[in-house]
């Protein structure tokens, strides 16, 4: 059996689908998300994926760092997933507009701390 991602993987995920979602929406508009349901499904999925990788950090690591909002961040993947028909292109582009790259930031630094103390 093969083991379970740890904390630095998780961040690692994290980072990885902020910068799919905010490339893929790069230059593009509400209106494109509505247009284009390979665009929109992609960028969700992407969103997903940093939820499930938040819910997956390990509880200490989360309470060494309450700077981040990760029962939102965790609550958000929920309705994706299980009211995923509710989802709003302008809501979806407004997360990737105004939290994302906050959210990147304090990763990018959780993930210096994991090298300061292997290295």
């Amino acid at each position: 059996m093969r083991e379970l991602p740890r904390d630095p993987e998780r961040l690692k995920h994290i980072i990885l689908a902020i910068d799919n979602a905010t490339s893929f929406t790069e230059g593009k508009s509400v209106e494109d998300l509505q247009k284009d349901p390979l665009l929109f499904f992609a960028t969700v999925k992407n969103v997903e994926i940093i939820g499930e990788a938040s819910y997956m950090i390990s509880l200490d690591f989360k309470a060494n760092h309450p700077k981040t909002p990760w029962k939102k961040i965790v609550g958000l993947r929920h309705v994706f997933v299980h009211e995923y028909y509710q989802i709003l292109p302008d809501e979806l582009m407004n997360v990737i507009q105004n939290d994302l790259q906050p959210l990147r930031k304090q990763v990018v630094e959780y993930l210096k701390e994991f090298e300061t103390i292997a290295g």
